[in-house]
C-alpha cells in the first residue's frame, strides 16, 4: 500500500515563507513525477510545481520566482519552498505522484496525499 503524507502548513503572514514536505510510504521502486497541487475553497485544483525524475520542473504562472520544487529519489519524498507568500496562496496543498513503479513489479498510475492547509493572513 502506497501512502503521501503532507506536512509543513499552516498560518504564515503576507511575505513570509513556508516549506512543505511529502514523504511517501510502501514499497516503491521508483516514482516518474512528483507534484504540488492546490485547492482553494470554492475553486478548482490546480497544479503548482511538478519535478520529474530528471529534475525537469514547471510552474504554475502564480508562482514563478516563489515557488521551488524538489526532491529526494532516494527518499521519494518532495519539497516545496514558498517564499514571498500572498494571500492568494492560501489553500490546501496536495502532493501528487505519477508513474508509480513498485518493487512487486505492479504499476500505479497516480497516488495523492490528503492535504495540507496553508493560509496567508495577517
Amino acid at each position: 500500500q502506497v501512502q503521501l503524507v503532507e506536512s509543513g502548513g499552516g498560518l504564515v503572514q503576507p511575505g513570509g515563507s513556508l516549506r512543505l514536505s511529502c514523504a511517501t510510504s510502501g514499497s516503491i521502486f521508483r516514482i516518474n513525477a512528483m507534484g504540488w497541487y492546490r485547492q482553494a475553497p470554492g475553486k478548482q485544483r490546480e497544479l503548482v510545481a511538478l519535478i520529474t525524475s530528471g529534475d525537469i520542473t514547471n510552474y504554475a504562472d502564480s508562482v514563478k520566482g516563489r515557488f521551488t520544487i524538489s526532491r529526494d529519489n532516494a527518499k521519494n519524498t518532495v519539497y516545496l519552498q514558498m517564499n514571498s507568500l500572498k494571500p492568494e496562496d492560501t489553500a490546501v496543498y496536495y502532493c501528487n505522484a505519477e508513474g508509480l513503479r513498485l518493487r512487486s513489479g505492479d504499476y500505479l498510475p497516480n497516488a495523492w496525499g490528503l492535504g495540507t492547509q496553508v493560509t496567508v493572513s495577517l
